[in-house]
């Protein structure tokens, strides 16, 4: 029996998980080892110190950041399946600092610091962060989601990515 190929696997799990393979999964294979990378880190950081929705919050505040049309479609669809309410989506996409839910509004706070000063943050910064519940642990994963959507969006960006008509619903 033939083992299917890397991204046959990939995309079974994807197909798995949401019930569909997204449009930027399959232009991403075109580049098999770095649909890889994109999966195994989305992969490797759902088992991390962010919860479901936390994840959504900074990949969606990454997108509206980065300016990536359909990054901010899917994140705006998998963050309303992980908990956010169509406020705090809104709020994130429209840039405001507003949000009534703290936890939110530090992360949201915390991925623009990060994103605006390329990761150079003071230690008085670093312990404000601590103290509104941003760990270090979450602080390297917003990084590391930040280097995530940096892959996404820029491969967005190329391919004018089709936004899946699951996103819209």
């Amino acid at each position: 029996m033939k083992s299917n190929s890397p991204v046959e696997d990939i995309f079974a799990q994807v197909q798995g998980l949401l019930g569909f393979v997204p449009n930027l999964y399959k232009e991403m294979s075109k580049a098999p080892s770095v649909l890889s990378v994109y999966h195994k880190g989305q992969e490797s950081l759902s088992q991390g110190a962010l919860t479901a929705k936390e994840q959504q919050v900074v990949q969606l505040t990454v997108a509206v950041y980065n300016d990536c049309r359909y990054c901010k479609a899917a994140h705006q669809w998998l963050g309303q399946k992980m908990g956010l309410s169509q406020d705090e989506i809104q709020e994130i996409r429209s840039r405001l600092s507003q949000q009534t839910d703290m936890q939110v509004a530090n992360l949201v706070r915390a991925t623009k610091l990060i994103l605006e000063n390329r990761g150079w943050l003071d230690p008085e910064e670093l312990t404000r962060l601590e103290q509104q519940g941003i760990s270090r642990a979450k602080l390297y994963e917003i990084i590391a989601y930040i280097g995530l959507k940096t892959i996404s969006t820029y491969i967005n960006h190329i391919a004018e990515t089709p936004i899946d008509e699951q996103f819209n619903s």
